[in-house]
C-alpha cells in the first residue's frame, strides 16, 4: 500500500525529478506532484510523494527531515488526508437569496 508524504518548505526552483531523486534513495518512489499557482505556474513551496511501502516512507521520514534541499531545511511528514470541501453553501448562493427578497 502506497503512503502519501507531505514535504514543506521547498525552494521555489526545487523540482520533481530532485525530489524524486531524494526520495528514492529511500524506497521506491510511487508519484512526486510538486503544487504549483495556477495563475503563474510557480511552486507554491510544498509537494506530496507517494512511497511504495510503510517501511519505505518511515524511512523517507527518519531520513529526509531536516535535509539542506536547495539551501532550504524541508519539512517531510505524513500526509494528512484531504478534507472534504463540498457541503455548505456556494459563493453566489447566498447572493442570490438576498437579492430576491424586498427591500421595503
Amino acid at each position: 500500500m502506497t503512503k502519501k508524504l507531505y514535504v514543506g518548505n521547498l525552494g521555489y526552483e526545487t523540482a520533481e525529478d530532485a525530489l524524486g531523486t531524494l526520495f528514492a534513495e529511500y524506497g521506491e518512489v510511487e508519484s512526486v506532484n510538486l503544487i504549483t499557482d495556477r495563475y503563474s505556474g510557480r511552486s507554491r513551496g510544498f509537494a506530496f510523494v507517494e512511497m511504495a511501502t510503510d517501511q519505505a516512507a518511515q524511512a523517507a521520514i527518519a531520513g529526509a527531515n531536516g535535509k539542506m534541499v536547495d539551501n532550504r531545511e524541508i519539512t517531510v511528514a505524513e500526509a494528512r488526508p484531504q478534507s472534504d470541501r463540498s457541503g455548505s453553501r456556494q459563493g453566489g448562493e447566498q447572493r442570490r437569496d438576498s437579492r430576491s427578497r424586498s427591500r421595503y
